[in-house]
């Protein structure tokens, strides 16, 4: 018979159980930012320029857009664009929907640059290479649901 203290369901930040993922979580995001300014580095860019371009790679977005995704301010989102503009990585286009509105978006070498950021970045391979498909699609949907 189980005890209300190991309830599967406890959601206490003084659980050990809820400390414990709390802490794998934060290891795993500090050795992705470690990783990606790495590997931003092998491609003369900078953490933030890298994230803005890996953004742009999936998809053209306003500054707004990027801003909201980064979590930062739009002026800031400007001065990157600015210089991944400048080494020819992105560039500004009119959005189809609105011409008063400007998108960013990722230039073909740009596209290039992202693809070797994403395989620059090897810290999670082996760990998820170990997982079964099974494994890792339950990993992900659990991850879906924290950030959703």
């Amino acid at each position: 018979m189980a005890s209300p203290s190991d309830s599967s369901d406890s959601s206490d930040p003084g659980d050990p159980l809820t400390r414990e993922v709390v802490d794998l979580i934060g290891t795993i995001v500090a050795r992705y930012h470690e990783e990606y300014e790495v590997a931003a580095a092998e491609h003369q860019l900078t953490g933030a320029q890298a994230g803005v371009l890996t953004l742009l790679a999936r998809e053209p977005m306003p500054m707004r857009g990027i801003a909201r995704q980064l979590k930062c301010e739009p002026s800031n989102v400007t001065g990157i664009v600015d210089r991944l503009e400048a080494r020819g990585l992105a560039e500004r286009r009119p959005d189809p929907a609105d011409r008063r509105v400007k998108l960013a978006a990722a230039t073909e070498e740009g596209l290039r640059t992202a693809q070797g950021l994403r395989g620059s970045l090897n810290f999670a391979r082996e760990p998820l290479a170990a997982l079964s498909a099974q494994e890792r699609e339950s990993l992900r949907d659990l991850l879906r649901r924290m950030v959703l």
